[in-house]
């Protein structure tokens, strides 16, 4: 998922972010659910934004759904851009463009 910084906020780019399905698989669903449910802004058609104090859940999150093996990496990774620096806590759920 392609992902940016701006003022310690993250930001998920809306063409990259899961979608809900009604009657869709329950692991995608879910995964949507969870997602929205950290992000502290999601409206439709928007980059989703998640604050730094829920940046630990959300890699917790990632990881976890990533070792489901239900989600391929382009569904689960951080994508910067190769100028941004990874912070710490995302590292492991991240790379560069």
């Amino acid at each position: 998922m392609k992902v940016y910084l701006k003022d310690e906020i993250l930001y998920i780019s809306q063409e990259d972010l899961p979608s809900y399905k009604k009657g869709g698989s329950i692991v995608r669903n879910s995964y949507f659910w969870a997602l929205k449910s950290i992000s502290c802004y999601s409206r439709k058609g928007k980059d989703w934004e998640f604050d730094e104090v829920v940046w630990v859940a959300l890699s917790r999150m990632l990881l976890s759904f990533a070792e489901s093996g239900y989600l391929g990496d382009s569904e689960t990774m951080l994508e910067f851009d190769v100028d941004t620096p990874i912070p710490s806590v995302l590292r492991s759920v991240s790379t560069w463009l």
